[in-house]
């Protein structure tokens, strides 16, 4: 059998927020929510040059903070305004304090001119693969325990830094990735895929996820353990309405997450509505959605 064939893990669930800075005690609410609502993880999205965002980093420990079961991850963090050695310690840091809770998401930065603006590299898509591969070396450095660590590099470099704290578990380093070359990287190097519905219908899942297969197992890697974390943007209806991919009642959201795990190997679910009261929109994600979906796989 096809190693995409068969899931490799359970499926988990979460929200993916919108930082706005005027919308924090939203944020607040939805994040204890989730914490007592069987959720498993709160993604949140890493804009710096947006000016009506919060700093993501703060936020995600911020609300880490008030929560004791939760991971939380930037989805996905901007590489080139991240250096990747104060990453890889913030990271370290944060999943210390949270007792483990800490994945780290990562990109290799998709607007280029407002990272430039903010005194980026505007690199061509050929050195966002390279700085990022580069950044993914540094990162995994600084979390060895070694004592001293040299890492060479065009774009991100290490030249006899101290690596420390370690982190308490093994952060993932789950990369956004979506052209073939970055695909290949993930395959090649990360932990884990963050995909977005925006851009990967389930064609491209099977496309993309075959790209990253094949590459892992040429690298020698199990497939299997790279985890496939769905961002989904969509509206959960309560009138029947069915207009298609998630654009529908619970049911119909239902059938098309379990036939995302089970055909497409998704193991992780993070829901932001389209339209509609945010708050009933993820009330009825957790509790309609998420555990009829559990309940379904497993069966």
């Amino acid at each position: 059998m096809h190693t995409r064939d068969k899931p490799s893990r359970p499926p988990e669930f979460g929200l993916f927020l919108i930082p706005e800075a005027d919308n924090l005690p939203q944020l607040t609410e939805l994040t204890t929510y989730a914490e007592t609502a069987g959720l498993d993880l709160i993604g949140i999205q890493d804009h710096p040059y947006q000016r009506r965002f919060l700093d993501t980093w703060t936020l995600i420990t911020g609300l880490a903070m008030r929560t004791e079961r939760l991971t939380f991850f930037p989805d996905v963090a901007n590489l080139p305004l991240r250096n990747p050695a104060v990453l890889a310690k913030s990271i370290a840091s944060l999943d210390i304090m949270t007792g483990g809770r800490i994945q780290l998401g990562l990109g290799a930065g998709g607007f280029p001119d407002a990272i430039a603006a903010m005194g980026g590299y505007h690199l061509s898509p050929a050195q966002s693969v390279q700085a990022l591969t580069e950044g993914i070396a540094v990162i995994r450095a600084m979390w060895s325990d070694q004592r001293s660590v040299r890492i060479p590099g065009t774009f991100h470099l290490l030249a006899g830094a101290h690596p420390g704290p370690r982190p308490q578990h093994d952060p993932g380093i789950w990369l956004g990735a979506k052209g073939p070359r970055m695909l290949t990287l993930t395959g090649q190097r990360a932990d884990g895929w963050v995909p977005s519905a925006a851009w990967a219908p389930p064609e491209f899942l099977a496309e993309a996820g075959k790209r990253i297969d094949d590459a892992a197992a040429a690298a020698q890697r199990d497939p299997r353990a790279i985890r496939r974390v769905y961002n989904l943007s969509g509206t959960i209806t309560d009138d029947g309405t069915d207009h298609g991919f998630l654009e529908g009642p619970p049911e119909r959201w239902v059938d098309d997450l379990s036939a995302l795990h089970r055909d497409q190997r998704i193991d992780a679910f993070i829901f932001w509505p389209t339209e509609g009261d945010p708050v009933e929109q993820v009330h009825r994600y957790a509790e309609s959605v998420a555990p009829a979906v559990r309940a379904n796989v497993a069966s």
